[in-house]
């Protein structure tokens, strides 16, 4: 009996509803081979693997890509929004003061929403976004060399 065989980027996109474009196909490849990436950098990737794509093109695309549930936009207060390809879970984010990096942490604390809110005006809860804020190791390590 074999294995069976995980959807491909095309498939993907046809089961989320969208035509299969090769540019569509490059950039979700580069969110997913990415770290919490900004645009640019994803145009950057894409650029490598197609050649010639604009950066508005680039944007209406995650656009689609996030509508469809395939990419996830986060946007820490002060930083420009980042993409990346870890989708359907409810996990959340440790963020550097100094460099800015982004890392995936797992749900705080059991299943999603992960936190109860204590008051929830009648709202149907299915997700919760935290932001952890801290300086990551390279950054406390550089603090403390570079401390008189």
């Amino acid at each position: 009996m074999t294995a069976p065989q995980l959807p491909n980027t095309a498939d993907e996109l046809r089961g989320a509803g969208l035509r299969v474009t090769a540019a569509r196909v490059a950039l979700l490849e580069t969110v997913r081979a990415g770290d919490h990436l900004a645009a640019d950098a994803i145009a950057t990737g894409v650029r490598d693997r197609l050649g010639h794509i604009s950066l508005q093109a680039v944007y209406e695309a995650l656009h689609s890509l996030t509508a469809a549930g395939l990419v996830r936009r986060i946007e820490p207060p002060g930083s420009a929004a980042r993409f990346e390809g870890r989708v359907g879970d409810n996990h959340h984010h440790l963020v550097c003061r100094s460099c800015g990096a982004v890392v995936d942490v797992d749900c705080a604390v059991g299943h999603a929403p992960c936190l109860t809110a204590s008051d929830d005006r009648g709202f149907s809860i299915d997700e919760a976004e935290v932001i952890y804020w801290g300086l990551c190791p390279g950054c406390s390590t550089q603090r403390l060399t570079s401390a008189p």
